[in-house]
């Protein structure tokens, strides 16, 4: 009955654009896909126990970064590699400096690197365009399908969104994934079994802002536009209430 219900929902999301006429309903289901931001955040919150309130601040690098790309003339494929490598770095450093706290210290680290990510958004003008924005007015056609329609960029959100389900599903169910949870349950014992508890959850932190420029470049194409509020405190508490 479970894979009966597994696959009949599948055809259902699959054929949306297909049974739902109104583009609109059809960009209401996009929207609902790209929280691809809330599962690379569960990463932390659910199987670190690490709950972060910056990962806005990863979501907006990723959007910033894969506009001033394209922008700047560069192919859509260099403009997603350029913004999650962007993201990546930055997640690296948010990790190496919010890791220095476990529990509510964390969580006050990871509100002040994102405040300072919203502050730089909103004041370095000659980059981001302040609170005007950074507009964008392409979108890419990977494999030849268009995403300039409705059903198009569904089906291509679709895709990304199933992939990332798939993907942190064998993360977590993986030995590094049980390691992982050993580090949120019991980290001492994980330190005294000669586990690296700050190494296996710096990983996870890069995981987990990885899925979370991806769904920054996915927001990026889908409004095409990003300005100061996509980074601010209260995207990250959405996403945590996701």
């Amino acid at each position: 009955m479970r894979r009966l219900a597994l696959s009949v929902s599948l055809a259902l999301l699959a054929t949306v654009p297909l049974w739902v006429a109104n583009d609109y309903y059809v960009n209401i289901a996009t929207q609902i896909l790209l929280s691809v931001f809330a599962l690379g955040l569960n990463l932390l919150v659910g199987y670190a126990g690490l709950v972060s309130l910056g990962h806005a601040g990863l979501f907006g690098i990723a959007a910033y970064a894969g506009a001033i790309f394209i922008n700047g003339g560069a192919d859509h494929f260099i403009a997603v590699i350029g913004a999650l490598a962007a993201t990546l770095l930055a997640a690296a450093v948010f990790a190496v400096l919010a890791l220095r706290g476990t529990g509510l210290g964390f969580v006050m680290i990871t509100v002040a690197l994102g405040q300072i990510v919203w502050g730089v958004a909103y004041r370095w003008i000659s980059i981001t365009n302040g609170d005007n924005g950074v507009s964008i007015t392409t979108r890419p056609s990977p494999f030849g399908l268009s995403l300039a329609t409705a059903s198009g960029f569904y089906w291509a959100t679709l895709l990304v969104s199933l992939a990332a389900v798939l993907i942190i599903r064998i993360f977590v169910g993986s030995p590094f994934g049980a390691s992982l949870r050993g580090t949120r349950d019991q980290p001492r014992r994980m330190n005294a079994l000669g586990y690296h508890v700050w190494m296996i959850r710096f990983l996870a932190f890069l995981f987990s802002g990885l899925w979370s420029g991806v769904a920054g470049m996915l927001f990026l194409y889908y409004n095409q536009f990003v300005s100061p509020q996509v980074v601010a405190l209260g995207a990250s508490a959405e996403a945590l209430l996701m």
